[in-house]
């Protein structure tokens, strides 16, 4: 059985390759069962979580996230959420590996959003707006830049000082970051903006955008948490990653529906829907899309396969 670290793991997705893997996984038949929740009691501190998300193959490979978050982690100098990925033969169900599961989240949950993109924003699509400071944000902009010739980005975080850092770390003279602290001019400018955040309050209003922008909202996966308001939904094209995780755990989506705004019935489309051709992607030029993720097990099965095979 192999271990395949955090480093391997990132040397051997890259995004061009991961996102194509992504796609050619939503046109084929992955069994997907609904994952496991279980709270974990913590002696002296708050309730920890343990979450099982399990996807197969058939005759190829049956693969186990389980990820663990301890709410009380950040006392110890440790990651609040921790995890590893389990990739077994789908013939015999012998152990093939374990791979690091954090870096192998944020890559495909990142890969995701730019194979939305392809689909969404315009083909012409350079300037990005990248709402969020956390890992998530130096991945999302690699993996948009992958799928459209972005190359010039905006970062916006409730720090700024951690917004310029970033931004520091990863501009390039033919990759032009920057941080910004007017988050209202910065969204109006994006063609793509890409929100990976843990807000329970609206960060992108309806208000501020512009003909032929693409949304992609990465963080509120939990229904109460959002990063947009009603007017954003109501005035854009929505597609999601799946439909049943939407409509159980997308904030965005559930109280924009809430609000009578959006109904179930007005999600336009879906990664699987789009993959294989049954939905159509962005209309016309200055149409605004929006794409809703909260992840699903096909991702990270794909991208433990894509994985091992690289490692």
């Amino acid at each position: 059985m192999r271990i395949v670290s955090a480093a391997e793991v990132e040397t051997a997705l890259d995004y061009p390759s991961l996102i194509e893997r992504l796609r050619q996984a939503f046109r084929r038949d992955f069994q997907v069962p609904v994952r496991h929740h279980h709270d974990v009691e913590v002696t002296g501190g708050k309730t920890a979580t343990l979450l099982l998300m399990p996807a197969w193959q058939a005759d190829r490979h049956i693969g186990v996230k389980m990820v663990t978050i301890f709410p009380d982690n950040g006392e110890k100098s440790l990651p609040a959420v921790m995890g590893i990925y389990v990739l077994l033969d789908g013939k015999t169900g012998s152990p093939l590996a374990l791979i690091d599961g954090p870096t192998l989240t944020v890559r495909r949950t990142a890969a995701a959003s730019a194979l939305a993109s392809s689909y969404l924003s315009r083909p012409d699509a350079e300037r990005l707006l990248m709402v969020g400071t956390g890992a998530m944000a130096p991945q999302l902009i690699q993996a948009h830049a992958a799928a459209r010739p972005i190359c010039n980005v905006l970062i916006w975080g409730r720090d700024f000082d951690k917004a310029d850092r970033l931004a520091k770390r990863l501009n390039r003279k033919d990759f032009r970051v920057e941080a910004t602290d007017d988050l209202a001019a910065a969204a109006e400018g994006a063609h793509v903006i890409s929100c990976a955040t843990l807000s329970d309050q609206p960060l992108i209003r309806g208000d501020w955008l512009q003909p032929g922008q693409h949304i992609d909202l990465v963080g509120a996966f939990r229904p109460e948490m959002r990063e947009s308001d009603d007017k954003a939904i109501e005035r854009a094209r929505v597609f999601v990653d799946t439909r049943d995780g939407a409509l159980s755990e997308a904030g965005d989506v559930l109280q924009a529906i809430d609000a009578g705004v959006l109904t179930a019935e007005d999600i336009a489309g879906d990664l699987f829907e789009l993959t294989r051709g049954e939905r159509s992607g962005r209309r016309f030029y200055d149409q605004i899309t929006l794409f809703k993720s909260v992840g699903t097990a096909i991702e990270d099965l794909a991208a433990a396969q894509l994985a091992f095979e690289r490692s």
